[in-house]
């Protein structure tokens, strides 16, 4: 018995290393780029103060007094900037998992190497929420010095429920699209931006999703970027507390936990077609 503890306790320490290798490897290719994140925060920053800005110009644009708070207007359409830059950061490196290793001329090795699929996907996930926690966090700060926010009426720890549910979401879907290129090397990674723009557009990331047509109001519905936006809002916007924010918590879990052991066993399946039809090196 003993024996058999310390085999497991073996394993499990042996595969967290092998998740930490990845984690570290792809810290390695951050610092290495470093310029394009210089690049990629300045554009995120000045894109998201461009839309907050909105708010702030509705009177001039609109050339009468505004009859609606502009604080909460600001604040609905940073939270959205924000929400979205975190979710949208999280699809976009974990549906990249086969691109970045096309990319650095990677990839038979990495996935003929003698370690077990989840270990990797487990490794690239926990660098993408890593990564788009930061750059979020750092944005946020950024953005907090243009406008005055006030929190004092915000459940933070709420919102971070309802967002770290969203996170899992995200990631199982990452999963799923990260199997496009590897089916469609020459346009597979161009099909998972569709997919994230697509969220962009029924999500309601800065504007409800009452203002689209029935038939986007529709799609919204199965979009958990659409529960973790309207969830978040009501924590910081009316102080929402835990109970009420499980009808949008819920859904993001039971989504995540169907979601993610089905991608993974997907990403298995695709794998194995790519070896055996030699789509492994082929690049677009």
């Amino acid at each position: 018995m003993q024996q058999t503890l310390q085999k497991g306790v073996a394993t499990l320490r042996l595969e967290l290393l092998q998740s930490y290798a990845f984690m570290a490897r792809n810290w390695h290719l951050t610092k290495r780029y470093w310029g394009w994140e210089v690049v990629w925060f300045v554009y995120s920053l000045t894109s998201g103060l461009s839309v907050v800005f909105i708010a702030q110009g509705a009177e001039e644009l609109t050339g009468t007094p505004v009859n609606f708070d502009v604080q909460y207007f600001t604040m609905y359409l940073i939270i959205g900037t924000l929400v979205w830059r975190y979710l949208s950061n999280i699809f976009t490196l974990t549906s990249e998992v086969i691109a970045w290793e096309r990319w650095e001329g990677t990839i038979e090795y990495t996935l003929m190497a003698p370690v077990a699929r989840w270990i990797h996907l487990v490794g690239q996930t926990g660098y993408s929420l890593i990564y788009s926690l930061i750059t979020t966090l750092i944005i946020g700060v950024a953005m907090a010095l243009f406008f005055e926010l006030d929190l004092s009426n915000a459940n933070l720890f709420g919102a971070g429920m309802v967002v770290l549910g969203g996170s899992l979401s995200l990631v199982a879907i990452g999963i799923i699209a990260s199997i496009l290129p590897l089916l469609y090397p020459e346009r597979g990674a161009q099909m998972t931006h569709v997919i994230q723009a697509s969220f962009l557009l029924i999500s309601g990331v800065y504007y409800p999703i009452t203002v689209l047509p029935e038939w986007m109001q529709t799609l919204a519905i199965f979009s958990p970027v659409t529960y973790v936006l309207d969830g978040t809002r009501a924590a910081i916007l009316d102080n929402a507390q835990l109970p009420e924010l499980m009808q949008y918590i819920l859904p993001l879990l039971v989504l995540g936990i169907i979601a993610l052991p089905l991608g993974i066993q997907a990403f298995k399946m695709a794998e194995n077609y790519a070896k055996r039809t030699g789509k492994l090196k082929r690049v677009g």
